[in-house]
């Protein structure tokens, strides 16, 4: 890492005190523009190797809102990054006993593939809140400064960049890492590319306390992940440590078809949504129309597979920023801790030479999260075709 050159004071003149640099002029060697699991995981293995960095994040705090969702952490990719950390023995004791059972129904709700967990642990399921909490705490009390909201960062020449704030305040720093999802601020400054929708869009909700308030549809989903699909839609389904379901409606629609849904009035969004599922089978259509409290709809973006940009001094990116993809291929959480880790270990591996280190890093990136992207891609294809399960049928047939 360069560093900001020391000044030698002149003869005879007494040295000045040292004090901290002001907010509007202060510099870090590394900056880190996101709190998600990719930029924690890179601070923190950062931390292992003794290197510091500052972690940017634009919520007030860490619990200015639920995380939500659960991970399946993959052993060659998400399990590589917490080892990477030291953090994989305290991740095991977070994990979800049974989360990696898998469920496969047709929109008659007849299953068609049933796999419990067979506890091999290679892809077991973790609650996204509490992964990003063992991160949180296994770093540095300082190391994110919350309420940091970026809204810009320019080159100053020789690596150097200066990230702007929204309070008005500005630092500076040899290395910028955009590790600030899908609409990062700092991706414009190393590509054009912009996330584009992928014809499908998810509207969320939640069957609290499953077991005594809708066993039902618990009995339906099971302990882990449930695929119901059919042509152009399907109801995708998990338990949650504290007992709940968590859905996830997803629809093949035009962009602005959320846009003619009032979420606002969760009944008439269900019943909404619901048309689009009048032919399947009830039980299949209580785990919306039951559901409790808001529904969240959300469309589904990705980058252009293949995505990268030319080596510039100073500045990369990890996580969603690099690679946004859909979540059918279940890699992203994965791949944005994976690019943490991988980052963190070629910066320890090239001391004094931050340029080696991104070179190295990206050379690795590039094919890694294109191969991701495009089973994404492909999957998302797949998942909602006309035959719908078969695809995913067919998958698991292979696997097997």
């Amino acid at each position: 890492m360069n560093t900001p050159a020391s000044h030698t004071p002149v003869p005879h003149e007494p040295t000045p005190a040292p004090h901290p640099p002001s907010p509007e002029s202060a510099h870090h060697p590394v900056v880190i523009v996101g709190g998600g699991l990719g930029g924690l995981t890179l601070a923190r293995v950062l931390h292992v190797h003794g290197i510091a960095s500052l972690v940017l994040d634009l919520e007030a705090s860490a619990d200015a809102r639920t995380q939500g969702g659960m991970l399946d952490i993959h052993e060659e990719s998400g399990q590589e990054a917490l080892r990477a950390a030291g953090l994989h023995a305290d991740f095991e004791a977070l994990v979800l006993t049974g989360g990696e059972a898998t469920r496969v129904l047709d929109r008659h709700g007849v299953v068609r593939f049933d796999a419990p967990d067979d506890g091999d642990g290679g892809r077991p399921e973790v609650e996204r809140g509490a992964l990003r909490d063992l991160l949180l705490g296994s770093l540095p009390e300082g190391t994110v400064r919350w309420g940091a909201k970026v809204t810009g960062a320019r080159p100053l020449g020789g690596g150097r960049h200066e990230v702007a704030l929204a309070d008005g305040s500005r630092l500076t720093t040899d290395l910028l890492v955009g590790a600030d999802g899908a609409w990062s601020r700092v991706r414009p400054l190393l590509s054009d590319a912009r996330p584009a929708y992928t014809g499908v869009s998810f509207v969320e909700g939640d069957l609290l306390d499953a077991e005594v308030r809708h066993p039902e549809s618990l009995a339906l989903v099971g302990t882990g992940f449930s695929f119901a699909l059919g042509p152009g839609k399907g109801f995708l389904a998990h338990r949650e440590p504290d007992g709940s379901l968590h859905v996830y409606t997803a629809l093949h629609v035009p962009e602005e078809w959320l846009d003619g849904i009032d979420f606002t009035d969760p009944a008439a969004a269900k019943a909404a949504v619901l048309t689009e599922f009048e032919d399947w089978d009830g039980r299949l259509r209580a785990l919306l129309a039951d559901a409790d409290g808001p529904l969240v709809p959300r469309r589904i973006h990705a980058l252009p597979v293949g995505h990268r940009w030319e080596r510039t001094p100073g500045l990369t990116l990890l996580g969603d920023a690099a690679h946004l993809m859909s979540p059918f291929a279940g890699e992203g959480a994965n791949l944005a801790m994976l690019d943490g880790a991988e980052l963190a270990r070629a910066l320890a591996a090239h001391p004094g030479d931050p340029e080696a280190a991104l070179g190295a890093y990206e050379e690795r990136l590039f094919p890694r999260s294109e191969r991701a992207a495009a089973d994404s891609a492909a999957n998302l294809v797949d998942l909602f075709r006309a035959d719908a399960p078969q695809a995913v049928l067919d998958l698991f047939a292979a696997h097997a």
